[in-house]
């Protein structure tokens, strides 16, 4: 098992965190309701906790964990709908927007634990899959609120 490539593996990992930080933090900024400020909280701290974790692993590795975010792809547009979407103040609009940032942040933990394997050692495969499930829970909180605005 090759380094480099885990800490590649794992650096993406931190990066789609960073993306999850960063948007839930904007868009706790925008909204007064209280009860999605608590939410974005939340899903905030999640990612934190899985970004600790993944950066003593990289470090354990000799690596240097990732800073960024993925400005350039698909989740920095989300980020910017949730934006606008907050601005004006549609609650369904908001939590369309955020579960779709879930997607993405759920489907790279997806994509890894599908085709990285090779480049992590069962313990990472271990921690990665539980993140996995905190995530999920995550998206599922969203959606299930999501869904409550459509059916009423």
């Amino acid at each position: 098992m090759e380094n480099s490539k885990t800490i590649d593996v794992l650096n993406t990992l931190i990066t789609i965190n960073n993306d999850r930080i960063e948007g839930y933090e904007t868009a706790s900024k925008e909204t007064e309701e209280q009860d999605l400020k608590i939410l974005f909280a939340q899903l905030s701290s999640t990612s934190q906790k899985c970004n600790q974790e993944l950066n003593i692993e990289v470090n354990k590795l000799g690596g240097t964990p990732a800073e960024g975010t993925m400005v350039s792809g698909k989740f920095f547009r989300v980020w910017m709908d949730v934006k606008a979407a907050l601005t004006g103040k549609d609650r369904k609009a908001i939590l369309n927007s955020c579960e779709y940032g879930e997607d993405v942040a759920k489907n790279t933990y997806e994509n890894v634990l599908k085709n990285d394997t090779e480049h992590l050692s069962p313990e990472l495969q271990t921690l990665i899959q539980e993140q996995h499930t905190l995530l999920v829970t995550d998206h599922d909180k969203v959606k299930a609120l999501r869904d409550a605005l459509i059916e009423a």
